[in-house]
């Protein structure tokens, strides 16, 4: 661990790019095994390998990965992308995404201290979530944050609904600004080109811009 954390900090050192901090937080409840996990891990792939091919995002993008089922888990913390590997992906037990919101933004917090510390810039931090049904424990701690930060314009969150089970009404709950989309079946590879397009984006403009997301780019992979 404490290898790791040299390594992260050698990062913003040997390269002071502003950062685009994204955090995927990912429902691997045991409802996800089979067809949705796999898909998932393959989406996520997808998205890793756009950013890498990316000659801007690929100094700019840092990703996090948090994962909630049988237990809640930091399974992939922030540093260069080319020091990463995608974790494989394990469907197993609840859905305590409170907690896992809770860790997401507790790393996404440190990461934002860690760039200060080292003088490095930063564009607002992501959060991406992902579930295919509600919460098994309280979601109110981790919403409470969210308004304040997203109020604050401090952090963008995409709630996204994976089959009908999910309810949109809990995950509006984590997006004060924007409402949860859900996912057209599991075409998690649109949607992750989408977000690697949409991250590009960001990586190129000035960190405190404004910019526009693709909104008709979403209809190839969700709805509200």
């Amino acid at each position: 661990m404490q290898e790791e954390y040299v390594l992260r900090q050698e990062d913003l050192v040997e390269n002071p790019t502003a950062r685009v901090p994204i955090c995927l937080v990912l429902d691997v409840s045991s409802s996800m095994d089979g067809a949705p996990i796999q898909e998932l891990q393959s989406g996520v792939q997808m998205f890793f390998e756009a950013i890498r091919q990316d000659e801007v995002a690929q100094y700019a993008v840092e990703i996090s990965i948090v994962t909630f089922g049988s237990s809640v888990q930091k399974a992939l913390d922030f540093m260069s992308i080319e020091r990463q590997e995608v974790p494989d992906l394990k469907a197993n037990g609840m859905t305590p995404m409170g907690q896992g919101v809770t860790l997401a933004l507790d790393l996404l917090e440190a990461r934002k201290e860690d760039y200060k510390r080292a003088g490095v810039d930063y564009y607002q931090p992501w959060m991406v979530i992902m579930t295919d049904g509600e919460p098994t424990d309280d979601i109110a701690l981790a919403a409470a944050r969210i308004e304040s930060l997203v109020a604050d314009k401090k952090l963008t969150v995409f709630p996204i609904a994976i089959g009908d089970a999910a309810n949109l009404q809990v995950l509006g709950r984590l997006s004060p600004m924007r409402p949860p989309l859900r996912l057209n079946g599991l075409n998690f590879a649109d949607f992750f080109t989408w977000l690697s397009r949409s991250v590009s984006r960001v990586s190129q403009s000035t960190p405190g811009e404004a910019v526009e997301l693709d909104v008709a780019g979403i209809s190839a992979w969700g709805r509200v």
